[in-house]
């Protein structure tokens, strides 16, 4: 193995020559020594984008010699294409505020610029990591530029999703429009419903959640990239400030907005904090309806079985033919996991102190670990699961007519407690409302009938009038 030797203000490293990061980068590799997560590639390559956007910048008002900035270019986007993904794996959870990250960007970017220009790994001469691919620059602007830009790519992917899951579960609506069953509250028999009319209510929480979801973008749109260390744009031009935010305008094809005052966007993270929130949002939902999905599930002799899910891979090493509801189990799995994300996101934006928020690496990590889950979880949940629901309508007529929810229609005939030991009796002798109503005589049989027909009882108003 050839090594290097680079040097830095507290001393020297030996480096392997086949590696494109540095020293301030082998630094990081031994103080974070934590394994497991690394940092988001995503967040890598918006970074990566950033140093190309600088280097044209920087090029146009002739900072930076033409074939040095054309080096650092290409370099930039083959980094962006994934050309040196293994290059970059640095803990998610690093102290510095992401400096180690910046640093590791600039590294492998300067090291590939050396090997353009024809020169050798190091030779930093040639292309200088901070002097040149950092130039006008400062981790406090380019990384939480990069983690917006990063969000907002995926906040676009997972709100398109989320219009599939929607339009799936309207279609599902549709479908079982017409099947009645028996609605429940705090998981105890209550009113009769229609099937669809379940689905209808779970496609409008997702509708809710695809639209917060489009619209909290334009929250992420205000960088403060230009502010350097602080925001006040200390060894950053105002052309460079203002030229730099076009330029990634047309890169990304993004609206990105310069803050009109850059202080704020470096210092507070509060815009992650809602975006989170509206991440725990769609959670909330999601879990809640995967839950009542594998509660409908149930069974197939001993539950509800009401609804079945589609049948994706054998259940248990022990117990031949069961088959467990796994896919709403992933969904509901990482609903949590987004949950919890969101209170870190929490804890780490109220952390900062004074001009700079240090646990910035925690808020990326958290962010975009929520946002490809979510995106991910969405497709599987859509494809594997809701598209292939099928209704048991057979035992969806048998719970409801065994059930004493049906006095409920009686209430405004005989009053509350009438009603209320009729439905006491029929449980006590095991029959159904039906059957008691008409040994009681309590009402004519053509009465009966007409009031306690389930599917008057999905709709508004007074059954039998």
């Amino acid at each position: 193995m050839q090594i290097r030797i680079e040097k830095d203000l507290l001393g020297e490293k030996e480096i392997d020559n086949s590696s494109y990061f540095g020293i301030n980068t082998k630094r990081a590799l031994e103080n974070f020594n934590l394994g497991g997560k690394t940092v988001n590639l995503n967040l890598i390559k918006e970074i990566a984008l950033i140093k190309k956007a600088a280097a044209i910048v920087n090029e146009d008002l002739k900072e930076l010699p033409e074939d040095k900035a054309e080096a650092i270019i290409k370099a930039s986007e083959e980094v962006m294409e994934g050309n040196f993904n293994d290059q970059f794996f640095l803990s998610a959870f690093q102290g510095g505020a992401g400096t180690s990250t910046n640093m590791n960007v600039n590294e492998v970017i300067a090291n590939r610029a050396i090997e353009i220009l024809g020169g050798k790994k190091g030779d930093y001469n040639l292309v200088h990591p901070l002097n040149d691919v950092n130039m006008s620059q400062s981790t406090n602007d380019v990384y939480p530029t990069a983690l917006r830009i990063s969000a907002i790519r995926s906040i676009r992917r997972l709100s398109s999703c989320l219009a599939d899951l929607q339009e799936e579960l309207q279609v599902k609506e549709n479908e079982f429009s017409d099947i009645i069953k028996l609605g429940r509250t705090q998981l105890m028999d209550a009113l009769p419903m229609m099937v669809g009319q379940g689905f209808g209510a779970y496609a409008k929480a997702i509708a809710r959640d695809r639209w917060r979801i489009y619209k909290v973008e334009e929250r992420l749109r205000e960088v403060n990239i230009g502010g350097t260390a602080i925001g006040t744009g200390l060894n950053a031009t105002n052309k460079f400030i203002y030229e730099i935010t076009d330029v990634l305008q047309d890169l990304t094809g993004l609206g990105i907005a310069r803050s009109d005052y850059p202080m704020d966007v470096t210092q507070n993270c509060d815009i992650f904090v809602e975006v989170s929130g509206l991440l725990k949002s769609l959670a909330v939902n999601l879990l809640k309806i995967s839950n009542d999905l594998r509660i409908l599930n149930s069974g197939p002799v001993g539950g509800i079985g009401e609804i079945i899910l589609p049948k994706v891979q054998s259940g248990s090493t022990i117990m031949p033919g069961k088959v467990n509801p796994v896919i709403a189990e992933m969904t509901a799995q990482v609903s949590i996991r987004v949950i919890s994300n969101d209170t870190a996101i929490t804890m780490a934006s109220s952390s900062g102190q004074l001009e700079l928020n240090a646990f910035t690496p925690l808020i990326a990590e958290c962010l975009l670990e929520s946002l490809e889950l979510l995106e991910k979880t969405v497709i599987i949940f859509r494809e594997k699961c809701i598209k292939g629901i099928k209704v048991n309508e057979e035992n969806c007529r048998k719970n409801l007519e065994a059930s004493t929810a049906l006095a409920t229609a009686l209430v405004h005939y005989i009053g509350y407690d009438k009603a209320g030991k009729l439905a006491e009796k029929a449980l006590k002798e095991h029959k159904t409302i039906r059957e008691i109503l008409y040994e009681e005589e309590v009402l004519p049989r053509e009465k009966i009938d007409e009031i306690i027909n389930p599917y008057q009882l999905t709709k508004p108003g007074i059954p039998g009038i």
